[in-house]
C-alpha cells in the first residue's frame, strides 16, 4: 500500500495560506489585516512600472546638467565677486560712489587718511564723476590696475566709464599697523 505521509513545511517557510494573505495585503504586507481590500496603487506607478527604492527623482530644468557645466552669467558673477575682494577694486568702487554723489562722504571716514578725507570733503559736493544728461548711464569701474612701489603700499589707477567718455581715477593705498588698507591720496584725471 502506498501511503503518503503528510509533510509539514519547515519553520519560516511560506505556505499557500500565507501567499493568499500577502496578495490581499498588497505587495508590502504592511498595515492591512487579512480579508481587507488591497490598497490602491500609488499615482504614477502603473502595472508595469518598476519599483523604486529611493525618493522621487528631481526634474528641475534650472540645475546644471553636469558637475563641470556652469552658465556664463554664473561664471561672470563669480569672477566679479573675486575681483571685488581685491583692495584696489573695493576702493575704486567706494571712491566712485562717493565722487558721483551716490554715497555720502562719511562712509569712507575710517577708510581714508586725514589728507585724503579732506580732499573728499572738498570734491564730493561737486560730484565730478556724476554723469551729465538725463539719459546718461551710471558710472562703473571698467578696469583697475596696481603698482606696488614697496611692501605695504599700492598705487592704483582705474578707468571709469559712463556712456562713451572715460575718466581716470588714481589713488594710493597704504597698509596700516592694524593690517587695514586706507586711501592716502587720490586724483581724478580729465575726460578721455
Amino acid at each position: 500500500m502506498d501511503r503518503t505521509i503528510p509533510t509539514t513545511a519547515p519553520t519560516g517557510a511560506a505556505t499557500e495560506g500565507d501567499a493568499t494573505r500577502r496578495t490581499a495585503a498588497g505587495a508590502s504586507g504592511r498595515g492591512t489585516r487579512p480579508g481587507a481590500p488591497a490598497p490602491a496603487p500609488r499615482r504614477g506607478a502603473g502595472a508595469g512600472a518598476p519599483a523604486r527604492s529611493g525618493p522621487p527623482r528631481r526634474r528641475d530644468s534650472r540645475r546644471p546638467a553636469g558637475p563641470g557645466s556652469v552658465s556664463r552669467t554664473a561664471a561672470a558673477a563669480a569672477r566679479r565677486r573675486e575681483r571685488e575682494r581685491l583692495p584696489r577694486y573695493w576702493f575704486a568702487n567706494q571712491l566712485l560712489l562717493t565722487l558721483s554723489g551716490r554715497r555720502p562722504v562719511h562712509t569712507l571716514l575710517g577708510h581714508t587718511l586725514p589728507a585724503a578725507y579732506d580732499r573728499l570733503i572738498e570734491l564730493a559736493p561737486l560730484a565730478p564723476l556724476r554723469p551729465t544728461g538725463s539719459r546718461a548711464a551710471a558710472p562703473v569701474v571698467r578696469r583697475c590696475d596696481e603698482y606696488q612701489p614697496r611692501q605695504g603700499a599700492i598705487e592704483a589707477f582705474a578707468r571709469i566709464a559712463y556712456g562713451d567718455p572715460l575718466r581716470a581715477l588714481a589713488f594710493r593705498l597704504e597698509l596700516g599697523p592694524d593690517a587695514r588698507w586706507r586711501c592716502a591720496a587720490f586724483d581724478i584725471g580729465p575726460t578721455m
